[in-house]
């Protein structure tokens, strides 16, 4: 099995140059290739921020590529949840760090948005740190 690097799980995802999206969907189609949680993040990170693309789009490429017979993703389950969250209203990297946090007591952040919209998402809770005053 190999691994990818971002940039090649985006050629592959956007087919913006056609010689490396050309060798990205070889490498994808000769063998088992493995995706690890962190590029799966900067992907989607690559995707919005570089491509402009919007969330349900990005969840719909990652989810098809992610389910390519040859595709591996590191903690499947943990990535599945993320991208449902991410459909939820979650930002994709908050979903994410909370998927991979399900062995925690209590997430924390000063984020009041993803506070609220984290609590009863069946996750480990999603408290709100107040900041101490002076």
């Amino acid at each position: 099995m190999i691994a990818v690097d971002t940039n090649v799980f985006v050629r592959l995802l956007v087919r913006d140059d056609p010689r490396q999206s050309a060798s990205a969907k070889a490498l994808f189609a000769a063998g088992p290739v493995w995706l690890s949680t962190t590029v799966l993040l900067e992907t989607a990170w690559v995707l919005r921020k570089g491509f402009r693309l919007e969330w349900p789009e990005i969840v719909d490429s990652l989810r098809q590529a992610c389910a390519l017979e040859n595709v591996v993703v590191e903690d499947a389950r943990c990535f599945e949840n993320a991208l449902a969250w991410t459909e939820n209203g979650l930002d994709f990297a908050d979903a994410f760090h909370l998927a991979r946090a399900q062995d925690a007591e209590s997430f924390y952040t000063f984020d009041q948005a993803f506070a609220r919209r984290g609590r009863g998402l069946g996750a480990v809770p999603v408290r709100l740190l107040e900041p101490k005053g002076n």
